[in-house]
């Protein structure tokens, strides 16, 4: 038998927007395009800057960092339908568990940059809902970026845009659902817990 889990990202998600993209990608000196897969490819000196350039942002989203309203208790919400619960995020894992004990957070898995594969893979989707015991098909990714639509989609799993104050982006489209409030998730992916294989 597997469970339905819901799968969340962190950064625009569960916390209010705060990292300057391109302020990251000017001090870097990156033009365009994501970040993660700009550094990737470069030299070892020149990535080693800039992934300590990136971390020192991270540091300061997640020393600053201030939840969307009813985060905690919407992620517990869902825990006590059964709904294992996750983070995927492009983030670095120390502070991914910075932020989680900071707010009080409880997940059964988090999957961040340091793991593998990075959205919009769907192999970080796929572990985690292997990891634990949840079937893809009635399983839900939650994110605020077109990354985690695409990765949740390619895994097989439906998707949640959250979108808080802002305009719907272009992509929402492709999002099985919109939400601009944390809470308006529990009647979506509430009846999954009664979705048993």
């Amino acid at each position: 038998m597997s469970c339905s889990a819901v799968i969340f990202d962190l950064d625009g998600t569960l916390t209010r927007p705060y990292l300057d993209f391109d302020a990251i990608r000017r001090e870097i000196g990156i033009s365009a395009g994501t970040i993660l897969e700009a550094i990737q490819p470069m030299p070892p000196a020149q990535r080693a800057r800039a992934d300590a350039i990136l971390l020192r942002h991270e540091w300061d989203a997640a020393l600053n960092a201030e939840l969307y309203d009813q985060a905690v208790e919407t992620v517990a919400a869902c825990r006590a339908q059964g709904l294992p619960v996750a983070i995927l995020t492009r983030n670095s894992r120390a502070v991914v568990d910075f932020v989680v004990r900071r707010f009080g957070f409880v997940f059964d898995a988090i999957r961040t940059r340091d793991d593998g594969a990075i959205k919009p893979s769907a192999e970080p989707v796929q572990s985690i809902c292997e990891q634990v015991g949840a079937a893809a098909s009635s399983s839900w990714v939650v994110g605020d970026f077109l990354f985690d639509i695409l990765s949740g989609r390619a895994a097989g799993t439906r998707t949640v845009l959250m979108v808080g104050e802002a305009e719907e982006p272009e992509y929402a489209a492709q999002a099985d659902f919109v939400i601009r409030r944390l809470p308006e998730l529990l009647p979506i992916v509430a009846p999954a817990a009664l979705v048993r294989e």
